[in-house]
């Protein structure tokens, strides 16, 4: 009788353990089954989300696609007729857009930009603070951006974060998504042209502050660009000269790239591509259109994002190239988006060069497409 009552005993016990097994077995499967929707949902969302954009550059013609590429200056007559005849991917606000208006002035003009526009457009202004701060200027803000430099000696990092939260809110009420910043050239010459609108730190100072500043960019939804590729130094101005950079490639490698990749790591959104011409990757023409330099960006950095060149009307390639053709000839060598006051001559001609074969439309799609995937990114598209 005790034997019989310990088997059933032991019979018991291990029936408690099975049903506790399926149990848990049954738990387990139900968090996997959720897990796997969830998964699934999330992949769907993230396709609608890219096949929205991807069916935006479908409806587009020729025409809109190639004025995507482009981040004009505004024209002094005829702004909002260009929006709709050439299709223009924004505008770069520069000191006449903006001279004797208020905050509220200005926000007007900008909203009427983007109600005319077919495609929203980035709305632009050199906001790097100190010299080079148009909102300043022109005193739309008071009181004026500070530069990098007196930020950080003040403050350090803490004082960049700030001040970049503070363009973050003053950018949105505006109606500005791109504040053409950070400068990520490392320039360590008090006298060098470029020096008042760096951080004035060694390579790992100047890319510890690259990566921050992304950082908050990004989190305050401020489009990012990352200035002037291959790294400005300490050479001269290229915005009144051709500028010759006689560093070789290791050096830009251990130095000035530092910055760049540190920015690229961080996320950044763009990059901008300097008119120098730099003897280390390509002494025969700038870097703005040299497919060498591009080719770094793309295939050693690995940078994903928006390719963009410096203002096309500068001494350092107006001088070099005409500006009928520079438009073409930057984007054959990889870059997306074109700053730039001459694009009524511009458009026309690369809208030529890719029915002629000379610049393929597969190539145009790719760029509008990190174009728009950018406009999603900081909201302009929903």
């Amino acid at each position: 009788m005790v034997k019989k009552k310990c088997l059933w005993l032991v019979i018991g016990i291990f029936g408690l353990f099975l049903l506790a097994a399926c149990r848990q077995q049954n738990k387990t499967t139900t968090t996997t089954e959720k897990n796997q929707i969830s998964s699934s949902t999330t992949t769907v969302e993230s396709s609608q989300e890219e096949s929205q954009v991807e069916k935006l550059l479908q409806q587009m013609t020729l025409e809109e696609k190639v004025g995507q590429l482009f981040l004009a200056r505004v024209p002094e007559e005829g702004a909002i007729e260009d929006l709709q005849n050439y299709h223009l991917g924004g505008y770069l606000l520069f000191d006449r857009d903006m001279a004797g208006l208020g905050q509220a002035d200005l926000k007007q003009k900008i909203a009427e930009f983007q109600e005319n526009s077919p495609t929203p457009l980035f709305i632009a202004s050199d906001e790097e603070g100190g010299t080079v701060s148009r909102l300043s200027r022109n005193k739309i803000v008071s009181p004026p951006f500070e530069n990098p430099q007196e930020l950080y000696q003040k403050d350090g990092f803490d004082g960049i974060v700030r001040d970049i939260d503070r363009k973050a809110a003053i950018f949105n009420e505006l109606g500005i998504q791109l504040g053409m910043s950070p400068d990520a050239d490392v320039s360590t010459d008090p006298e060098s042209f470029i020096y008042d609108r760096t951080i004035g730190l060694d390579a790992a100072g100047t890319s510890e502050y690259v990566a921050k500043s992304v950082g908050e960019m990004s989190k305050e939804k401020i489009g990012s660009t990352l200035k002037h590729f291959p790294g400005y130094g300490n050479n001269r101005d290229s915005h009144t000269e051709i500028v010759t950079d006689e560093r070789s490639l290791e050096e830009l490698q251990t130095t000035d790239f530092q910055p760049f990749i540190a920015g690229i790591q961080a996320g950044a959104d763009s990059i901008l591509v300097s008119h120098n011409i730099v003897n280390g990757i390509d002494s025969s023409q700038p870097a703005s259109i040299s497919p060498a330099v591009h080719e770094i960006l793309r295939d050693q950095l690995n940078f994903k994002g928006v390719i963009m060149t410096d203002d096309m009307d500068m001494a350092g390639l107006a001088e070099f190239i005409s500006q009928e053709e520079a438009g073409l000839k930057a984007l054959q060598a990889g870059n997306d988006l074109i700053l730039s006051s001459s694009y009524q001559t511009q458009i026309p001609y690369v809208i030529q060069a890719i029915q002629n074969g000379q610049y393929s439309e597969d190539a145009l799609n790719q760029s509008v497409l990190r174009i728009l995937n950018w406009k999603e990114k900081l909201g302009l598209i929903s």
